[in-house]
């Protein structure tokens, strides 16, 4: 468990559109550019092993390397090595950031100088949401799956907690990239759960965003 004072004033940073880290949830990575390799054996060096997750910012020239205001650190917890020379790694997420710089260097990819000041709330214990009507959301969620003929583990999706449960769909489901952008920028569950509602009851009305769930 991290304390907000344990937590580096720099991190590398992995830009990837579409890559949703929330705290308290795991990422899975596939890494294989030579940069997010030498990345990775940095990362090893250090006591925290944070890889920061965050997305280019599609408002502003891609070419500039622009980048949203906010993203989310992870702690490297697995890694395994392929014969190729690739790893798989999972990220355990730690904590939201607020960029602040990009940290010139001589690493082949890029670190930041980030603010951990707000987000005190993800270093505690599980987040709850008192308005969950659970068993409306699993209509919704089963209707959403039907439609984009998806399979999942229903009774895994069923006992599993609400922040659980909430976080994993809000990493898992295919949203455009702002629409993840906007479920990690979510100040707490509910709100999560109300954007992730609003995005499936969206999508099931093929982007008409009359009449949708409250």
């Amino acid at each position: 468990m991290f304390n907000q004072g344990d937590l580096p004033e720099t991190i590398p940073i992995f830009p990837l559109p579409g890559a949703l880290l929330l705290p308290r949830s795991r990422l899975p990575l596939h890494l294989f550019e030579p940069r997010y390799l030498a990345m990775l054996e940095d990362a090893l060096k250090t006591t925290h092993r944070l890889i920061g997750m965050i997305q280019p910012n599609p408002g502003k020239d891609r070419s500039d390397g622009t980048l949203h205001a906010i993203g989310c650190a992870g702690r490297v917890t697995q890694f395994s090595e392929t014969e190729d020379g690739r790893y798989m790694i999972t990220l355990a997420g730690v904590s939201r950031f607020r960029f602040v710089s990009e940290v010139e260097g001589f690493t082949p990819y890029r670190r930041a100088k980030v603010s951990w000041d707000g987000f005190e709330r993800d270093l505690g214990p599980t987040d709850e949401d008192r308005g969950f009507d659970r068993a409306r959301f699993m209509t919704l969620l089963e209707r959403y799956f039907d439609a984009r003929d998806l399979r999942t583990d229903w009774e895994s999706l069923t006992e599993a907690d609400d922040e659980l449960l909430i976080n994993s769909l809000s990493m898992l489901l295919g949203f455009e990239p702002e629409d993840k952008q906007a479920l990690l920028e979510a100040p707490c569950l509910s709100t999560r759960r109300e954007t992730l509602v609003t995005l499936i009851e969206y999508d099931l009305r093929g982007g008409d965003d009359k009449d949708l769930m409250q």
